[in-house]
């Protein structure tokens, strides 16, 4: 479940960083650009966030770091 939470935020989140990034060269105003560059470079920056812990969560869901058991040696 967390994976999908998280491939879906990070879909979001890829959206807001490609509509922000794709205005810059509308803007005229030097301020209004860098702050939809700056704007965009943080949704890209939370994309990537929230895809690198979507792949840790598969990782520990499937067992690649060690048994997610409870075991005695």
């Amino acid at each position: 479940m967390s994976v999908y939470v998280c491939a879906a935020f990070a879909l979001v989140a890829f959206w807001f960083a490609w509509v922000s990034l794709s205005s810059l060269e509308r803007l005229t105003d030097a301020a209004e650009r860098d702050m939809a560059s700056g704007y965009g470079y943080f949704y890209l920056f939370l994309g990537g966030v929230a895809s690198a812990f979507g792949l840790l969560s598969r990782a520990i869901a499937k067992g690649k770091f060690g048994s997610t058991e409870d075991t005695e040696d």
